[in-house]
């Protein structure tokens, strides 16, 4: 989670902001809580949450402004948020309203409390033991039967939309992709990247032609694979060749399962075949997992992963008694206009307010919720019981570790180089943030070496919005070079927390070798080295040392 932003609004549709949780191809991701007795325009009926792993709150998509002028992205968002409400069972977050016609359109869906498999490999444990992995098959290819039911094909089927629950695995976004397909402009997403995450594309989906739920048991092979070993079948951008080569990769070569677990490795191999044909069904991967006859593991996840699932549950609960954590507005720049309320982003609301509505709108266009206390006090004491349950569910299938945490033992819940959990509380004072510059101890010159690639990254002083890095890269046959501003600064100006890079650009080099990148972030390590760990991006981040 990170501050919802001084101009982010305070309220879409009938959810109250409270935080960030992240942006992609669409656009920006909210922590949201619904207003009580707060009117949806259309709230679906068929969401049915299974417990123990949703909450009271919910994961807000607003679309970005370029897509939403977009008439015929419009029409296609409608079809598919309809086709998404019928994805049923267990293994999904289900969609819970939407408004496709409000002037910037959202999406809203439960909200899971648990860290994704992407986090969960890269940053928190590593591979997961092999009965993880075997159960992980399982809630997936559930997961996939529902979306498939529901006539969707997922086609974007990763480690970062994929989340961990005490219950099992719950795959989100799921079919809302499709509308992006056939949006005018390049097929890209605001990361950069193809429709779809390349280490995890099926060859069809390179090929460009018609896709069916196979290319999502392809991507099936490849989270698996990912799972079990830490590393993707077919190798990762930053080898030589980069993204261009990878593809190839995936359309010629086979897969490298060293690491899978040999009672997988076939299982994952055939769903990696390259005719969609030779892939199994889900119902097939049912059938071959439970053939193993092996115990799968019950709880499925490694303690140090079930605690934290006790964390993410403890920073919701926090959260929501906090309310939202908003970062002040930030004093404009010498000779820089106040916005006004015609150049104002005019944010969706809940709808047109009658005399009897339970809302009204504010001067600024957002909508205050004028509903009683008593029943927010109401809805906010019920999530609290919820989430603690959550949390002591998961501190006794953990042995405990969860609890030593709550009550302050000192005690390792994470991999090492893992951040620390933070978030702001209600008795938190108030502070106005200075404007975000380049801590000076990150400016310089900074190298790193992968793959035979040599990338030379330069910081330069800088606020925010102005371009602060430039990035190269030089191997055979490739030289591409990338510019990106300063988002944000967290922390001591001396260095001590993270700095953000908002999407970088291409400044030399063509598609699809050199290719935009997504938001990224930088932090100092205790030796003087520098990471740029790329958002979404199943890669181990590179390491820079100053030049």
């Amino acid at each position: 989670m990170e501050q919802l932003h001084p101009r982010d609004p305070q309220h879409i549709g009938p959810y109250h902001l409270l935080a960030r949780l992240g942006a992609g191809g669409m656009g920006q991701v909210y922590l949201a809580r619904r207003d009580p007795g707060g009117a949806s325009p259309t709230a679906s009926p068929a969401a049915h949450p299974a417990a123990g792993a949703t909450t009271g709150a919910a994961a807000v998509k607003l679309i970005h402004p370029h897509l939403a002028a977009d008439p015929g992205f419009r029409t296609r968002f409608r079809r598919e948020v309809a086709a998404a409400r019928l994805v049923g069972g267990a293994r999904t977050a289900p969609v819970l309203d939407a408004d496709p016609d409000a002037d910037i359109p959202w999406l809203a869906t439960a909200y899971i409390a648990g860290p994704s498999l992407r986090q969960a490999v890269a940053r928190d444990f590593g591979p997961l033991p092999a009965g993880s992995v075997r159960a992980l098959a399982e809630g997936l290819a559930y997961a996939l039967q529902d979306i498939h039911r529901a006539g969707l094909v997922h086609r974007d089927l990763k480690p970062g939309n994929i989340l961990l629950t005490l219950d099992g695995p719950r795959v989100i976004d799921f079919g809302i992709a499709r509308a992006l397909e056939t949006t005018d402009g390049p097929a890209l997403t605001q990361t950069g990247e193809l429709l779809g995450s390349p280490g995890f594309l099926a060859p069809e989906q390179i090929h460009g032609a018609a896709l069916t739920p196979a290319c999502d048991v392809f991507g099936l092979g490849a989270v698996l694979a990912y799972a079990a070993t830490g590393r993707l079948p077919f190798g990762d951008p930053e080898q030589p060749g980069g993204i261009a080569a990878l593809l190839l990769r995936i359309t010629e070569a086979e897969p490298d399962l060293a690491g899978v677990p040999p009672e997988l490795r076939d299982l994952v191999r055939d769903c990696l075949r390259k005719e969609p044909a030779a892939r199994p069904s889900p119902a097939e991967v049912l059938a071959r997992v439970a053939a193993e006859r092996a115990p799968v593991p019950d709880p499925w996840l490694p303690a140090p992963l079930l605690a934290r699932l006790g964390l993410h549950a403890v920073a919701l609960l926090d959260r929501e008694d906090a309310g939202p954590d908003r970062a002040a507005p930030t004093p404009p720049r010498a000779g820089e206009p106040e916005p006004s309320a015609a150049t104002a982003t005019r944010w969706p609301s809940a709808g047109t307010p009658s005399p009897s509505s339970s809302r009204s709108s504010s001067p600024s266009g957002s909508a205050v919720p004028s509903a009683s206390s008593a029943s927010a006090s109401a809805s906010a004491s019920a999530s609290s019981v919820f989430l603690v349950s959550i949390a002591l569910v998961v501190a006794v299938a953990a042995g405990g570790t969860v609890y030593a945490f709550m009550t302050g033992d000192d005690q390792p819940l994470s991999a090492p180089g893992a951040p620390p959990a933070t978030g702001a509380t209600a008795s938190s004072p108030a502070s106005i943030p200075p404007p975000a510059v380049l801590p000076a101890a990150y400016a310089g010159t900074w190298r790193a070496t992968s793959g035979g690639q040599s990338w030379r990254l330069t910081l330069t002083p800088g606020g925010a919005g102005t371009p602060v890095m430039s990035l190269t890269v030089q191997a055979p046959g490739i030289a591409c070079a990338w510019s990106a501003p300063l988002d944000s600064a967290a922390g001591a100006p001396a260095g001590a927390g993270t700095v953000g890079l908002a999407p970088s650009t291409v400044t030399s080099g063509a598609a699809p070798t050199c290719t935009p990148g997504g938001r990224s972030t930088l932090r100092l390590l205790p030796d003087g080295s520098l990471v740029r760990e790329l958002a979404d991006s199943p890669s181990a981040p590179l390491t820079y040392h100053r030049q």
